[in-house]
This record gives structure tokens, sequence and C-alpha cells, in this order.
């Protein structure tokens, strides 16, 4: 059981990276209506922008990820001013395919600003474990679920308790209604990209130490955090965050305990499959909600 249980807390990592991007991909769409495929290449820029700083100044993670933050929200409030806010007209797809083209432009600049080639970044605590009923986890590890934890339920309770989170809701709901009774849905979708943004490098800054920072250390996280979504469902805030955790147990638990080989291969795919196979009967995903519209 203790075996189990570690397997399980060490998901629970990996899941508050996919959370973490999840909740961003889904805080645009819900503001903007726009599928946003650059979410992952956002935290690759900026996770860039943390490690090289790091690498030039000797600087410590903390600082620098306050430093990645500041960047993130500037990029992500230059997304909207410069492109976003211009294609209010195009339909979805059509926005869509703009993210795409946001994607491009940021994997060609990538190596121009940075350089070719990959920075290692550290992790926040890189030493020391602890031991929970019998499983063996990282301080490290519990520091970033625990880090989800509370950016999750703080931006929860945003969203549900506040005035700003009420117009965030009231835009998400009908932006055009909301902006007749006088809601700024400019700035709250302007906002929306700057949030999405700084939590797209939380996610990269915690996957980074996983690997190295390169151009593509990202897309695994893009994959699963998009997955999240739709499995949890594009109707919700929190059905992405809880789905993200469900993925990564899932996937983790499969790797590990399927025969060797079949596992580490196929682990993640019969994931993916089951999602597919469960959307067949319930394509509004975990807590999805249909909605109705009156004439």
């Amino acid at each position: 059981m203790s075996s189990i249980f570690e397997v399980i807390l060490r998901s629970l990592e990996y899941g508050s990276i996919y959370a973490f991007a999840a909740f961003g991909i889904i805080l645009i769409y819900r503001t903007s209506y726009t599928t946003n495929f650059a979410q992952g290449v956002i935290g690759m820029f900026t996770t860039f922008a943390v490690a090289k700083l790091m690498a030039e100044t000797g600087i410590n993670i903390w600082v620098g990820v306050l430093f990645g933050i500041v960047v993130a929200i500037l990029m992500g409030l230059l997304i909207d001013l410069l492109i976003m806010r211009h294609s209010k007209k195009v339909n979805a797809v059509g926005k869509q395919i703009i993210t795409l083209g946001i994607l491009m432009i940021i994997v060609g600049i990538t190596p121009m600003v940075y350089g070719v080639y990959p920075f290692v970044l550290p992790r926040f605590f890189p030493d020391g474990y602890a031991n929970l009923f019998g499983a063996t986890i990282s301080y490290n590890a519990l520091f970033n679920i625990a880090l989800t934890i509370v950016v999750m339920l703080a931006m929860l309770f945003v969203l549900l308790k506040t005035k700003v989170g009420l117009a965030i809701r009231a835009t998400a709901s009908n932006e055009p209604t909301a902006r007749l009774m006088g809601i700024p849905t400019k700035t709250v979708t302007m906002a929306s990209w700057a949030i999405a943004a700084a939590l797209s490098l939380l996610a990269g800054v915690m996957a980074a130490p996983f690997g190295t920072v390169n151009i593509g250390f990202m897309n695994d996280v893009q994959i699963g955090a998009f997955m999240a979504v739709v499995l949890g469902g594009f109707s919700t805030f929190h059905g992405p965050v809880i789905a993200a955790f469900i993925i990564s147990v899932s996937t983790n638990l499969l790797q590990v305990y399927l025969p060797t080989g079949i596992g580490t291969v196929w682990g993640k795919p019969i994931v993916y499959l089951l999602i597919l196979v469960f959307l067949i009967f319930k394509p509004l995903g975990l807590f999805g909600k249909k909605t109705v519209k009156k004439v």
C-alpha cells in the first residue's frame, strides 16, 4: 500500500503542472472564447527568461521566478493588446488559428533571444525527503503540490466570492451583455491573458527540473493540459484542475503496474484512449454542463 501511495503522491506533483496549464487554458477560453494553443510555449519562453537570468547573474530560483512572473504578465498583456484584441470579429476557429500563429512566432524567436543551447533549472528545494505513511516524497514535490492547491483555491475564491470574479464570470457567461452592464470586459480579457501566462510560467519552472529548458520541454504539458480541459469540461473552472490530477495519477499507476515495457510505452496512450471512450458517453466532460438557450 505504501508503494501505491508513493506513486500517487509523485503523480500529484506532475498533476500540479498540468493543473496550472489547464487552468490558464480554461480561463482564456471562458473569457475570450479562444482555445489557446500557445499556452505551453508561453510557459517555455518565460521559463527560458528565468533560466537565462539565473545563468548570467547567479540569482536563486525564488528571485528568478518573481522575475519570470513579471515577464509572463507583460507577455500576456502584449498578446492581448497587440493581437487578440484586434480579432473580436474573427470566429472561434479563426482565433484558434491565430493562437497557432502565436505559437509558431514564439518557437521561432526563442532561439534568437536565448540561443540554441538548453538551460538547467534547479528545484525550489533541491534536497530533502519526507516520509508520509511509509511513502517517501521530496520536499520539492510537497511544495509543488501545496503551491498548486493554494493558488487554485485562491483563484477559485476570487472567481466565486469577489466582485472581480463576478466580472470574470459575467464576461464568461455573456460578453456583450456584461459589457452593456458596465463591466470592463476588455480589461477582464486582458487580465485573463496575463494570469494565464503567469500560470504557464509556474508550470514551466515546475516541469523544467525533470529535464532541461529547451524549445520542446513544455509539449507534454500542453497536451496533458488540453486533455485535462477536455476531460474536466469547458464549462467549469474547477473541472480541468481535478481532471489534471486524475490524468496524472492514472498514467503513473498504469506505467508502474502494467508489465515491464508495456506500461512505460503504453501507459499514457491507454489513458488518452480511455478519455476518448468516456467522452463518447459524456461528451461535455466530467463537470461539463449543457447550455440551453431560450428563444
